[in-house]
Order: structure tokens, then C-alpha cells, then sequence
């Protein structure tokens, strides 16, 4: 019974959400996307990045939030390892949605700072494409 459940979830909050992806949050609400993941048997991973004023915050806040290891490089190669490599090697995974919100817009954290964080996200989503496991990423902008 626990199966119809999840197909229904799926089709009706994240329909028309492909399952590799990263995109605004729009009007999806932070608490219906966890009650999702759950529902499914995915990870929920969620950072609130408002206190962010810099690269370093953002890393330092992502690491934290997501509870990475404490030996995390704190840079995007290290925050993009974290992201597929280990839980990969860990076994097989259910899927993923993560949630970034209010990604700084200061001078310290500009457009091309936001591009690249966003891109780690979206590298990542293409790797677990590849591994046929859905990881969809919303974001927002404070």
C-alpha cells in the first residue's frame, strides 16, 4: 500500500518536475518538498544560506546543514565530491531533493559566485542522472 502512495506523491507535487534538475523554488513550499522526499524515500537535504555573505559562509553554512565530514575541503570541488562521490560508494541511493534557500545576492557573493554554486548543483544532477538516481535542487534568492 505504501507504494501507490509515493507514485501519487510523486505525480502530483513534482509533476512535470523532471527527476535531474535545478530550479527556482517558485511556489513549492520548503515543508511540501520534504514531505515529498519523504514520501518517496529520498534524501532531503536543506540548507537556509540567509546569514551568508561570502563564498566561505556558503560552504561553511552547506557543510554544516547537510552535516558533511568534517574533513570537507570547504571549496567547490570538495562541496561537489561531497554531493556524489561518497554516497555513491555508499550503496545505492533512493534519490535526492535539496533545497537552497535564500542564496545570498551580495557583493561578496556575486552573479558569477551564484552561477558557479548553482552549476556544482547542477554537475551533480548529472551525475546521478548518469547513475539513473533523480536529484532535483530548488533554490532561492534572498
Amino acid at each position: 500500500m505504501e507504494m501507490p502512495l509515493r507514485h501519487e506523491q510523486e505525480n502530483t507535487l513534482l509533476r512535470g518536475v523532471r527527476p535531474n534538475i535545478v530550479q527556482s523554488i517558485r511556489a513549492y513550499r520548503i515543508h511540501d518538498l520534504q514531505a515529498a522526499a519523504q514520501a518517496m524515500g529520498n534524501h532531503f537535504l536543506y540548507a537556509n544560506l540567509a546569514h551568508a555573505q561570502s563564498k566561505q559562509d556558503i560552504l561553511d553554512l552547506i557543510a554544516q546543514q547537510f552535516m558533511f565530514p568534517a574533513h570537507f575541503g570547504k571549496n567547490f570541488d570538495a562541496l561537489y565530491d561531497c554531493m556524489t562521490d561518497p554516497l555513491h560508494k555508499s550503496g545505492p541511493q533512493p534519490g535526492f531533493i535539496v533545497v537552497l534557500e535564500q542564496i545570498p545576492t551580495t557583493p561578496k557573493f556575486d552573479k558569477e559566485a551564484r552561477e558557479q554554486l548553482l552549476d556544482i548543483f547542477r554537475d551533480a544532477a548529472d551525475y546521478w542522472a548518469d547513475r539513473k538516481i533523480a536529484f532535483r535542487c530548488f533554490y532561492s534568492f534572498l
